[in-house]
């Protein structure tokens, strides 16, 4: 029942439905890495920018990607097909994607000066789209290859939402040892 509901907002109102559905998940990939007894805490600023950043950005930016994708390879089908979509997207999308979300999280959830987020991403920006190169390109070829079209911005942010609780989880083990030694 669930399910048919979503579908049916989904087709009534494609890009409102993918931007709640971003923003919810991001929000709960917050709360589910509170919970766990490794992480520092956090409160529900940090969840609600989280929300803002998958409802305003990441739902959008991924409704008309792949719109785009669909139109660029329109009727092409195929193992070829797919790894080219995947290569695209890894070598645009992800990095845009990347540099946006490390310029929010630290000009808008950390509240630093520009001057120290400008620093800090020059610093650790080719390492996180390093690690990405190791993990997304699989996920984009699932979704390309199996998801259809209307649920690939759900699909993507099912996974994002369990790639940010492992990343802060990794994050406070990692402050966790630093502070230990």
């Amino acid at each position: 029942m669930a399910g048919q509901a979503y579908m049916r907002q989904l087709q009534a109102h494609p890009l409102r439905t993918k931007a709640i559905t971003s923003g919810v998940l991001a929000g709960c990939s917050d709360a589910v890495a509170r919970r766990s007894p490794e992480s520092p805490g956090s409160n529900s600023v940090v969840g609600d920018l989280q929300q803002l950043y998958g409802f305003a950005y990441a739902g959008p930016f991924g409704h008309f990607l792949h719109k785009l994708m669909d139109r660029f390879f329109k009727g092409k089908k195929g193992k070829e097909t797919t790894t080219k979509k995947v290569l695209v997207e890894q070598l645009t999308a992800s990095p845009w994607n990347n540099m946006m979300f490390m310029m929010y999280y630290g000009l808008v959830v950390e509240g630093r000066p520009f001057g120290q987020v400008k620093s800090k991403v020059k610093k650790d920006y080719a390492s996180v789209q390093l690690t990405a190169w190791k993990f997304w390109p699989i996920v984009s070829w699932i979704n390309y290859e199996y998801m259809p079209l209307q649920l690939r911005v759900l699909f993507h942010s099912f996974v994002a939402s369990c790639w940010a609780v492992f990343l802060n989880l990794k994050a406070a083990r990692s402050i966790a040892n630093t502070k230990k030694a």
